[in-house]
């Protein structure tokens, strides 16, 4: 996955609008203030509370 940095600047966790970071491996976006990993699947991130992923579960291209 390469989300365009222009996509990541506007791009908010849902829950708390915090600032999102990418996982090295490129498959999820971080929200450290939630702890929770938002997928990203075929190259579109799924933005969506109830997908969201306990950072602490994640296990990378869930």
């Amino acid at each position: 996955m390469t989300l365009k940095k222009e996509l990541l600047d506007i791009l908010a966790c849902p829950q708390c609008k915090g600032e999102l970071t990418p996982k090295p491996a490129g498959d999820g976006l971080v929200c450290p203030k939630c702890k929770v990993v938002y997928p990203v699947k075929d190259d579109i991130p799924i933005m969506l509370v109830d997908q969201a992923i306990p950072e602490s579960d994640w296990t990378g291209s869930n």
